[in-house]
């Protein structure tokens, strides 16, 4: 399968790298590496994490959740489209 970002996804990282690197860079790249690694294993294992409930299609729209971070993704035939990335501290209605 393949990956692929929605543009609001690729705020979201870059956000949230930023908002660490300003204070601690190690720690910003620890979390990018992270995230990058959650994100590749759904490759190969889609499924893996949680479906989200309150959305129109629970078994397509799954949350995986990476340390602090929370990555919501929809599964499509061949593609995993990233959807957002948020820290778990936040709260995903003001994304």
């Amino acid at each position: 399968m393949k990956v692929r970002y929605s543009p609001e996804a690729v705020d979201d990282l870059n956000r949230v790298v930023e908002f660490v690197e300003a204070k601690n860079p190690f720690a910003a790249r620890r979390i990018a590496i992270d995230l990058q690694e959650g994100i590749d294993r759904l490759k190969q294992f889609p499924r893996i994490g949680l479906p989200v409930l309150k959305a129109p299609d629970p078994d397509r729209i799954r949350d995986l959740y990476v340390g602090s971070h929370t990555v919501r993704y929809l599964v499509a035939d061949e593609v995993i489209y990233i959807l957002r990335i948020w820290h778990n501290k936040e709260n995903e209605k003001n994304l």
